[in-house]
């Protein structure tokens, strides 16, 4: 059996990091992976999505679209849900 790592069949198939078309897939994995640490972290607090958005003045919707395609948030909404919603601190880092 030929074992791959994961970014060998990205490569494939998406092209190398710095192709358009692999940039547009990091960049969506990256949304995903920001929905799925909100879902974890408001499960983690036992509260539901309508919860949630009550605290933030949104509807239970748009707490759903942001948990399962994270794309398009803006920063405000961002800090908005991690801080005034989930009682956290959101920390983001720049890699160059």
């Amino acid at each position: 059996m030929n074992t791959r790592t994961l970014d060998q069949i990205k490569n494939d198939y998406y092209g190398k990091v710095g192709t358009p078309e692999r940039d547009r897939l990091e960049r969506d994995l990256e949304a995903l992976r920001i929905g799925f640490k909100l879902r974890n972290a408001r499960e983690k607090k036992e509260m539901t999505q309508t919860e949630l958005a009550n605290r933030i003045n949104k509807k239970r919707t748009f707490i759903s679209k942001v948990e399962n395609d994270g794309e398009n948030i803006t920063l405000k909404t961002l800090f908005d849900i991690v801080e005034r919603g989930l009682g956290g601190q959101l920390k983001i880092e720049v890699q160059i």
